[in-house]
C-alpha cells in the first residue's frame, strides 16, 4: 500500500500524520478542561461515547495560542495507547508518497525536534512528518 499523510497547518507551517493513524477530522466541539494538566492538554472530548484526550498542537509544537475559527479541525489519530485529539488550524488535504520525495532527518536534528521524523518536499510544497504516539510520550508516562 503506497504510503499517504494528512497534511495540516498550524500558522504558515505545513505538517503531516501518516494517514492510516487519523480515524477522522472533526470540527471543535465542547471540551471539558482537566485540572492541572499540562498547558497544551486542552481536556477530553466525548466523541460518539468514548472519551477522547485532545492537546493545542500549536502550543505542543511552541506557537502561540490562537482563537479558535471556522477552519479550526480535530485531528483524531489511534496512537499506541488509545485514541487522541490533535487541535490544528485547518487540514488541507492528503498527500500520496509519490507526489513527494522523503528526506529524513539527520540525527542531530532529530534530537532537536523529537516530534518530527521527516521532511516532505514536492513540486509545489514542504511539509514535517510528525510522530503523533511521541507528542503524547509526556502525558502518558507522567
Amino acid at each position: 500500500m503506497e504510503q499517504k499523510w494528512v497534511v495540516f497547518q498550524l500558522e504558515e507551517n505545513a505538517y503531516g500524520i501518516d494517514v492510516q493513524s487519523v480515524r477522522s477530522i472533526e470540527r471543535v466541539i465542547p471540551i471539558t478542561r482537566i485540572p492541572n494538566a499540562a498547558s497544551y492538554v486542552k481536556g477530553v472530548i466525548n466523541l460518539r461515547g468514548v472519551v477522547t484526550p485532545v492537546i493545542d498542537l500549536r502550543t505542543r509544537l511552541g506557537f502561540e495560542a490562537v482563537e479558535e475559527t471556522e477552519e479550526t479541525r480535530i485531528i483524531i489519530a489511534t496512537l499506541e495507547h488509545g485514541d487522541a485529539g490533535f487541535i490544528v488550524d485547518c487540514a488541507n488535504e492528503v498527500v500520496e508518497a509519490a507526489d513527494v520525495r522523503i528526506e529524513p532527518l539527520t540525527d542531530q536534528k532529530q534530537d532537536e525536534t523529537t516530534y518530527l521524523t521527516a521532511i516532505a518536499k514536492g513540486e509545489d510544497q514542504l511539509f514535517s512528518l510528525l510522530e503523533p504516539n511521541r507528542l503524547f510520550e509526556e502525558i502518558i508516562h507522567a
